[in-house]
């Protein structure tokens, strides 16, 4: 489909531009991946925008079709708050050279890795892994692939990846013979070749926290609930382009960007009756969005479990980063563990501290009946098994091979090689080698994953063609530039 023609003009007259927009480039709305990453409008006078990125800043719809455009100029957010308005993550480049380079910089890094097919014996410790445990976790995912409900099908193997699902599904009482079998018939392995010199793995888990119903003796820092007005810019199964936000607050102008954690702890959505649960401290609840899940230990003796309901929109930052820049904390010496110590010996120092990440999650309370914390697309996470990866890189419910000869998280001598599962996504989890693994509930987990911070590498299996779908053979993408 061809971009409209110019398509800001006539509403201010004369062809001139309106709210600093000066060109608009198809082109870069084709890498984008086509999400909506802002809009304004003009009608009778009135104008509702957003700023929402400073790669592709706003979105001109005209004809029914979605552009991107480019601001030589900044742009009112639509907010009445000035403030507000300067604080905002991604608000609009001033058009200076610097910030051109800066716009090419992040335009290269959407340049898509290759792919480059290897064989089962190429991986190491393939022939003593655990495949039953590795299918068992692949098939849960299935059915959402099979109903196209697991984000984007990323890849040359839509048709066939689903194929291969079906295959699983129809798999009778599956054996570790069988099920290594089926991986081996079914996919091929694919080497990752990117501009990093190597991968990294992280873990995460599912904190258990005391926590109560009503605000009450220690328990002072709420958890909150999903607010109404915010709206879903970037879903959590597509990638979203570096410094963009991903929610915005939905206003009867228009989308504005949402409060920041700052604002949102000083009070921004104070009235609204969004407090679901309470916790002890800050710094716990701080953890839980940085987890996304959690189990809470409620003063009656019962446990509920809450999980991630969708977040404010600003990027993440990562606090230990930033103590690390500022000379407070030594790189080498940087942990969860470390850095839960360090914000808890001051509250008050610590309140500033993780201000600095403006991102804010929100929860909702799963049913008593869930068999643990819910990845992206929907199935319970598997310790060992289910891995957070980047969406724009990869597609969920895809089996990835996790080879880190370094990393023996058992406490034995073993590498960790091991076939995993593509299940969630996490802010920080970015780049075509980045692997965030799930470790379980608990305290135990706590410490498995607390100390994961390795290179390792990851092998994606990508579902061979079949006479019904020859394209899929032609390979991973890379070998073309690919929208993100």
């Amino acid at each position: 489909m061809a971009p409209p023609a110019r398509p800001w003009e006539g509403a201010q007259g004369g062809g001139r531009p309106f709210l600093g927009i000066k060109r608009c480039t198809w082109h870069a709305f084709k890498q984008s991946g086509g999400r909506l990453l802002g809009e304004f409008d003009s009608h009778g006078g009135s104008r509702r925008r957003v700023a929402l990125s400073s790669l592709v800043v706003c979105v001109a719809i005209a004809g029914g079709v979605f552009t991107t455009c480019e601001a030589s100029g900044p742009v009112s957010t639509g907010s009445s708050s000035k403030e507000a308005s300067t604080k905002t993550t991604g608000s609009l480049a001033s058009g200076s050279p610097t910030d051109s380079a800066a716009k090419r910089d992040r335009i290269g890094k959407m340049t898509a890795p290759n792919f480059i097919p290897v064989v089962f014996s190429d991986l190491t410790g393939w022939a003593d892994d655990d495949h039953l445990a590795a299918f068992k976790a692949f098939l849960a995912s299935c059915p959402l692939v099979i109903a196209g409900k697991a984000g984007r099908a990323s890849g040359p193997d839509g048709e066939t990846f689903a194929a291969a699902c079906g295959a699983a599904l129809a798999l009778q009482r599956p054996t570790k013979v069988a099920a290594r079998a089926f991986f081996e018939e079914h996919f091929q392995p694919h080497r990752i070749v990117h501009k990093d010199t190597g991968g990294l793995l992280t873990g995460y888990y599912e904190p258990v926290i005391d926590g109560s119903r009503k605000r009450e003796a220690r328990f002072q820092t709420p958890i909150l609930k999903r607010p109404a007005d915010l709206v879903t810019i970037v879903p959590e199964t597509r990638g979203a382009a570096p410094g963009s936000l991903t929610h915005a607050r939905r206003t009867a102008a228009g989308l504005v960007p949402f409060s920041t954690r700052a604002e949102i702890d000083a009070g921004a959505l104070a009235g609204q009756n969004l407090e679901i649960l309470y916790l002890s401290d800050p710094v716990e609840k701080f953890f839980l969005q940085i987890q996304g899940s959690g189990r809470i230990r409620l003063t009656d003796g019962t446990t509920v479990r809450v999980q991630y309901d969708g977040k404010n929109g600003h990027p993440y930052t990562s606090i230990g980063r930033y103590l690390i820049d500022k000379g407070l904390l030594a790189a080498d010496k940087v942990s969860m563990g470390a850095l839960g110590r360090w914000l808890k010996s001051d509250l008050e120092r610590a309140r500033s501290v993780m201000n600095q990440n403006a991102s804010y999650v929100f929860f909702r309370e799963l049913p008593p009946d869930a068999n643990g914390p819910l990845g992206a697309i929907q199935v319970p996470l598997v310790a060992g098994r289910s891995l957070a990866i980047d969406p724009a890189v990869h597609r969920l419910g895809r089996p990835i091979y996790v080879s880190a000869p370094s990393l023996t998280p058992s406490g034995h001598q073993v590498p960790f090689n091991r076939l995993m599962v593509a299940h969630d996504v996490g802010s920080a989890i970015k780049g075509p080698e980045r692997g965030d693994i799930y470790f379980g509930s608990g305290e135990t987990a706590e410490r498995q994953a607390s100390r994961v911070r390795h290179p390792g590498n990851l092998f994606v299996l990508v579902a061979k063609a079949t006479a019904a779908t020859p394209a899929a053979a032609k390979g991973m993408p890379g070998h073309e530039r690919r929208g993100r």
